[in-house]
């Protein structure tokens, strides 16, 4: 796992993101389809992010915890992005009582991850990051994810999602993951999960390459496998995307 980015950019970074989703969403019908949340219309992704954030503000003011708080996730009230800009604030403002070293109840326990606020504030990112670009796409607008936040989003979630989902159902495999900007990941797969920055031995079955925004954007299958440079078994790669729980 990489080292973390600094508390304060995290912060600074669910603000941008959060805000790049509002940016979208106030030009956009909030009734039309999300395409890479099919179920969901404009106005449910707003929902939904702001739920989790408040949320996740509960879950930070509550502290060290063998189980999630009661959280009742009730509509947008008044005017959505008015509720969506309130949701974030009440997010940043715990984490940043809270500070990066505050133990907290977290679904990744089962992960390599740390149990903290500053934790929750890294995968904070990735979600509202990925949002962003939900809601971008969906008023035909989406634009790259921020090249900083999607590399450490690639980590992130090979540590945290990959790391809490158990055992690999197939035969083992070992993916990279390489970035244009510069980082490679490697992944390996096993009866055991996936371990991520496994010990150098042995070549990759199966190389993902693009900008780490499209390797972020692949994997969330948010873009199909195509928009990306396959080097390998490409049915490796199929079904590490299927056994990952992005969606």
């Amino acid at each position: 796992m990489m080292q973390l980015l600094p508390f304060p950019e995290l912060l600074d970074l669910i603000a941008e993101r959060s805000a790049a989703l509002r940016q979208a969403v106030a030009t956009g019908d909030t009734q039309a389809p999300v395409p890479g949340c099919p179920d969901w219309s404009l106005r449910d992704l707003v929902a939904h992010l702001g739920s989790v954030q408040r949320f996740w503000a509960e879950v930070i003011a509550a502290g060290p915890a063998d189980s999630a708080p009661e959280f009742v996730t009730g509509d947008p009230t008044g005017d959505l992005v008015e509720w969506s800009a309130e949701s974030t604030r009440v997010l940043i403002d715990a984490l940043r009582v809270a500070g990066p070293d505050r133990d907290c109840w977290t679904w990744w326990g089962a992960s390599e991850a740390p149990m903290t606020s500053s934790a929750v504030a890294r995968h904070q990112v990735q979600e509202a990051a990925v949002h962003a670009w939900d809601a971008q796409e969906t008023v035909g607008k989406p634009e790259p994810i921020p090249a900083g936040v999607a590399v450490d989003t690639i980590d992130e979630l090979l540590v945290v999602t990959l790391g809490s989902i158990g055992a690999w159902p197939h035969r083992p495999s070992r993916i990279a993951l390489s970035a244009v900007e510069g980082p490679t990941w490697l992944v390996d797969l096993t009866p055991s999960g996936a371990k991520s920055g496994p010990a150098a031995s042995g070549e990759p079955l199966a190389t993902m390459r693009g900008s780490a925004s499209d390797l972020v954007l692949a994997v969330y299958k948010r873009i199909p496998l195509e928009s990306i440079e396959v080097d390998g078994d490409r049915e490796a790669v199929e079904e590490f995307l299927a056994w990952t729980d992005t969606e």
